[in-house]
């Protein structure tokens, strides 16, 4: 499909119907108070097990708990189940191969369904929590885990038993000698009868269990020092992965943040995450379990290509050589490269759960996705169960770091290809290899495909993609063996979907600006959607929310296009006007989009400023999701800086285009908007009339290690990136209006990133900065006074410092 091109303004669709009743006048306390007046998105929409209906989850007014919802997509009609039916609901369902069961997790617990006669068997009925059913490859059985332990259920026999036994110890009826021990066993003949008999008796005991399927199997004794991270079981019940780590592994020290408001009346710490670079992640090993021989094997890692490669070998030698200098021979010897990188399994257990460790669906071939402790190479690995070894059958490199998401992968059902998400190209795409092949793009282009679901029949990828326009996201397919990429879905804000069990249907979750995720069904080919819930409240859409623009600012650093919303009123006048620029957090986040924002609260606060004279533009400076890797990669080593560059072009886009006082520019933004804001008042003195940091990083070298070493490396190894990204290096440069914010019990961004830069503004003797603290908040504020209190100090400081002419 053709790229659409925009050459200026792009009026935003699918907003809701204004309401023919007049709306209340809109306020600060309104916009800021608990959500449950706009009403509840629809989350988490499966098909029932025989793809007759469609369950999905809502949040229940005045409460965190989700009630369970049923819907018939043929007729529209919905129903909460109540707790009666719940008990009876479907979970989210596998197949055997000739789909006649189907198994789903219930409240913890597995149960099995025959399609034919749909008769259901509850499996297990247990305090754990039982999760991960599939079926084996011959169908006789269904498998499942609780923790890391892995069970069988024989369907004839109604039997489940452990399919291994896991033991982290040494083994006790293991023998060892020694040199007095032997001989001993030399001198006395009936110590050496006594030996004979228990080695008889465990041949025996062994033996026994090997010809009566009845028995549980013989324990694995793996020794005291490891602990299993995950386990993976082949369908055909031959092989169990296990992931590992050292025992001793210690994460070092931990930060405490300090709850002052409490049941108790006391302060009291809470342990939070370790600092970047005081201790990296744990390594992690493979261990391959022989089920059928009771033999282990261990996969090592060290024939990955490039894995005794030092992609940081240029920015160590600079800084061994600089500690050398120094005389600091201790720190520069610490900092020699391995011989061999260590590496992790991506999405092991430790790391989220699932998704590392794929079986083929008749367990034939096993492939493991794993990434070097410094995530600049991924791999995709095979294993060669003859030579219980790791087979190469990707890699991807990235002299920066490997993107957090992206890495879906999995198999055909030919049970021999592999298919997997690449940036290879610079953006994700779709590939498919064969074993002894070579690979295949299934999917090409300057956009993003995500989330690949392969049907049932094998037929066909259904993905995300944003194709038409990076801020338009919607359903396509593509055939499994390569074909043509075709949009399925019209919605351009399409959020989540769900393929019906017989691949004839699609569930999908869409939103725009101002309708928040609601549930439509249509042909998995393309076709009319049918919208199967509205669960917006009257209230809320009966205000006539200001559609924002999508606009192109061009970048005068080379970048290309930066794309943004602006809002502004109807009718704009010549007059000059004042402005303010919002920043989006998480740095790796699209704001720009036609779904639902998760800065809902943002986009309302920004239609009071609009309705105070302001406009507004809100960017997806570099750094952000959805344009690339190049465009992600921008911040390397220099965090901070490309997205300055990108911020002071929107606020030359604003001058130019909408008669923008330059005097009268305001910023804002949370999380790493709030770092943002901070390093564009703090670099760039003068541009802006003021700003308000929300929870803001202000020194890097205090934040956690799998986000910040990715991008900055290690503060050992590169001290320099780590100064110069941090607004803390810059607290000389304030000359403009600052309002510091944070939760005093924020456990991501510590409340001591914003004192310890609020302590070096007293010591440097600075004016016109405020700190406010929020003792019962966290990262994300969950309280509507806190939320209320802290927007209506940010637009106390813009009526002050950004809205008058100066």
């Amino acid at each position: 499909m053709r790229r659409l091109l925009l050459a200026g303004l792009v009026a935003l669709t699918a907003l809701p119907a204004v309401a023919a009743t007049a709306a209340a006048p809109l306020d600060l306390e309104t916009v800021m108070a608990n959500p449950d007046w706009i009403g509840q998105p629809v989350e988490s929409p499966y098909w029932s097990v025989d793809g007759q209906a469609i369950y999905y989850r809502l949040k229940r007014d005045g409460s965190e708990v989700r009630d369970l919802y049923r819907v018939d997509p043929a007729t529209g009609r919905s129903e909460k189940l109540d707790p009666a039916a719940v008990a009876q609901a479907d979970g989210p369902a596998v197949y055997d191969r000739t789909h006649r069961y189907a198994a789903f997790v219930r409240h913890g617990d597995v149960f099995l369904r025959g399609l034919a006669d749909g008769r259901t068997v509850q499996v297990t009925q247990t305090a754990e929590e039982e999760s991960s059913p599939q079926f084996s490859a011959d169908g006789r059985a269904l498998q499942y885990r609780a923790g890391n332990d892995w069970y069988s259920y024989d369907i004839a026999r109604a039997v489940s038993a452990p399919v291994a036994i896991l033991k982290f110890a040494e083994d006790p009826q293991q023998e060892k000698s020694d040199a007095l021990e032997d001989e001993q066993l030399k001198l006395f003949s009936t110590l050496r009868q006594l030996k004979a008999q228990k080695e008889a008796k465990r041949a025996n005991d062994k033996a026994l269990a090997e010809a009566d399927p009845s028995r549980a199997p013989e324990p694995f004794w793996l020794g005291d020092k490891i602990v299993a991270l995950d386990t993976e079981l082949s369908p055909d019940g031959r092989w169990l992965l296990l992931v590992t780590r050292a025992k001793d592994y210690a994460p070092g020290r931990h930060p405490s943040v300090t709850h002052y408001v409490t049941d108790s009346g006391y302060a009291e710490g809470q342990e939070a995450r370790v600092y970047v670079g005081r201790h990296d992640p744990a390594p992690q090993s493979l261990l391959l379990l022989d089920l059928r021989e009771h033999k282990s094997y261990a996969l090592p890692t060290d024939g990955l290509p490039g894995i005794k490669d030092d992609p940081l070998a240029a920015i160590r030698a600079q800084t061994v050589a600089a500690l050398t200098q120094a005389g600091k021979a201790d720190a520069a010897k610490a900092l020699e490269a391995p011989a061999v990188r260590a590496v992790r399994i991506i999405s092991s257990a430790e790391d989220g759960g699932g998704g590392g460790i794929v079986w083929s669906g008749d367990g034939s071939h096993l492939a493991i996705q794993l990434r070097a402790i410094d995530n600049k190479d991924r791999w995709i690995a095979s294993v060669d169960f003859a030579r219980h070894a790791l087979v190469n059958q990707h890699r991807l490199h990235d002299d920066a770091w490997i993107n957090w998401n992206f890495n879906d992968f999995g198999w055909l059902k030919d049970n021999r290809t592999l298919w997997y998400l690449s940036e290879e190209s610079g953006y994700s795409q779709l590939y498919t290899k064969a074993l002894d092949g070579r690979a295949r793009a299934l999917t090409s282009g300057r956009f993003e495909v995500s989330h690949p679901q392969l049907s049932e029949d094998g037929r066909w990828f259904y993905l995300r993609s944003n194709e038409v326009a990076p801020y338009s996201y919607d359903v396509y397919r593509v055939p499994s063996t390569g074909g043509e990429f075709a949009r399925v879905t019209q919605f351009q804000g399409m959020d989540e979907f769900a393929l019906s069990p017989d691949g004839s249907r699609l569930a999908v979750l869409h939103s725009s600006p101002y309708v928040l995720a609601q549930l439509a069904v249509q042909p998995a080919g393309g076709g009319t959607p049918r919208e199967l819930t509205d669960t917006m409240k009257s209230a809320f859409t009966a205000h006539a929310w200001i559609a924002p623009q999508i606009v192109q600012v061009p970048s005068s650093h080379g970048a290309g296009t930066i794309y943004a919303k602006y809002y502004g009123p109807a009718n704009e006048s010549g007059a000059s006007k004042p402005a303010v620029i919002f920043v989006h957090g998480a740095g790796y986040l699209q704001n720009v989009t036609l779904s639902w924002s998760n800065y809902f609260r943002e986009q309302m606060f920004h239609n009071l400023l609009v309705s105070q004279g302001y406009v507004v533009l809100d960017m997806d400076y570099r750094a952000s999701e959805g344009y690339g890797r190049d465009w992600r990669d921008a911040i390397y080593r220099r965090m901070g800086h490309p997205e300055l560059e990108d911020l002071l072009d929107g606020k030359a886009w604003l001058v130019k285009h909408h008669r923008v006082d330059p005097k009268r520019v305001g910023i804002y933004g949370g999380s790493y908007g709030g770092f943002m804001t901070e390093m564009a008042l703090l670099r760039a003195p003068g541009e802006f009339a003021a700003g308000a940091a929300l929870r803001p990083v202000s020194d890097w070298r205090l934040y956690n290690h799998e986000y910040t070493s990715d991008i900055l490396n290690d503060p050992q190894l590169d001290p320099h990136a780590y100064a110069i990204s941090s607004p803390i290096s810059y607290a000389d440069q304030l000359a403009d209006p600052l309002l510091i914010q944070h939760g005093l019990i924020d456990d991501n961004v510590m409340a001591a990133d914003s004192v310890r830069l609020y302590q070096r503004f007293i010591e440097l003797h600075k004016k016109n900065f405020w700190i406010s603290l929020y003792p019962m908040e966290r990262h994300g504020f969950v309280h509507a006074d806190s939320w209320y209190d802290e927007y209506r100090r940010i637009d106390e400081l813009f009526g002050t410092y950004v809205k008058p002419v100066r």
